[in-house]
């Protein structure tokens, strides 16, 4: 029994995971797709009626990395892109890339007897905001009243039809580039209604939900059927309209949430195809809960250290088949 990890050299949050199979004795593994093919090579092979065999050869040491036959499991976290060899042009580093992600990952991806935590399709799915609230909304959770759109004038229409303050948020996460800079784009409440009549809106879509009131928010880490739930509190205006703006003035207590909350969550993520999720929730005053969103390779290393929360356990048990995915 091996497992693999595959995520860039400096997430210490599959480090918790890598350091408690250790402990546990089981082989562990961590490499980065990245080093493909400049630091690490691969060779298999498969024949009528067997599986891929082979191994994956760590170059700088000149020693077997991993033997395919004995990946059990694989944790899927934050692996980088493929860095290819110096020289090539745009056209060759494309193909080369391209048969790289096909190669390397499909070898990767049809290990029989393997466990993935996530399955790298269903994660790729369940990127897509869209699909997660019709899933959400079809196994019972409540969502805010949404809108996805690229025409002004309904998205004004429908802004002015809501019960209270409308926010927009980015459909692809908060980091991104822009002239060689990152930029993080935060949830952010549509103050003046008018500025959605802006013809630039019909640029591309974009995600409004009307403005769900708040006691608190939540994140829930889902590792397959055990769910371990953090109550975050902000003390700013700044931290209360997104958490994740203002760490530093933020605090943090483990809470339980209601049974058929956590049955949904469950659920949830079975019907994404997902192991793992990291939920984000609000808890309303009237005490209803509102899922906003699950992230298949969300971050759970800092709450694990505020609040002592055994995910990195958890994860161990579902990879070594001591508990269900």
């Amino acid at each position: 029994m091996t497992v693999l990890i595959l995520t860039d050299e400096t997430d210490v949050t599959a480090g918790r995971v890598a350091a408690e199979l250790a402990v546990r004795g089981i082989p562990v593994v961590r490499l980065d797709p990245a080093d493909f093919p400049a630091r690490l090579a691969m060779s298999a092979q498969i024949t009528t009626g067997a599986t891929w065999c082979g191994a994956l050869t760590d170059l700088a040491e000149g020693r077997t990395a991993v033997d395919l036959t004995a990946v059990s499991a694989v944790y899927y976290r934050r692996p980088t892109q493929f860095r290819l060899p110096d020289g090539m042009n745009r056209a060759e580093q494309a193909f080369a890339y391209g048969e790289a992600r096909r190669g390397f990952g499909g070898v990767l991806g049809a290990l029989d007897s393997a466990l993935w935590v996530n399955d790298r399709v269903a994660a790729a799915h369940a990127e897509y905001k869209p699909l997660q609230l019709a899933t959400a909304s079809r196994v019972g959770l409540t969502i805010p009243h949404t809108l996805i759109t690229s025409e002004p004038d309904r998205a004004h229409q429908w802004a002015k039809q809501q019960d209270g303050p409308i926010i927009y948020k980015p459909l692809s996460g908060i980091w991104h580039a822009d002239d060689d800079q990152v930029r993080v784009i935060y949830t952010n409440t549509v103050d003046d209604l008018d500025t959605l009549l802006d013809p630039s809106l019909s640029h591309t879509a974009h995600l409004l939900q009307q403005q769900v009131p708040k006691d608190h928010e939540a994140r829930a880490i889902v590792v397959g059927q055990q769910v371990f739930t953090v109550a975050i509190d902000a003390e700013t205006d700044r931290g209360r309209g997104d958490w994740r703006s203002d760490y530093d003035h933020l605090s943090y207590r483990l809470i339980t949430l209601p049974e058929d909350v956590t049955a949904k969550l469950v659920a949830l993520h079975r019907e994404l195809g997902l192991v793992f999720g990291a939920v984000d929730l609000i808890h309303r005053p009237d005490g209803q809960w509102v899922f906003l969103e699950t992230n298949q390779s969300g971050q759970w290393d800092w709450l694990a250290t505020e609040t002592g929360i055994p995910v990195a356990e958890a994860l161990a048990d579902v990879l070594t088949g001591k508990a269900p995915a």
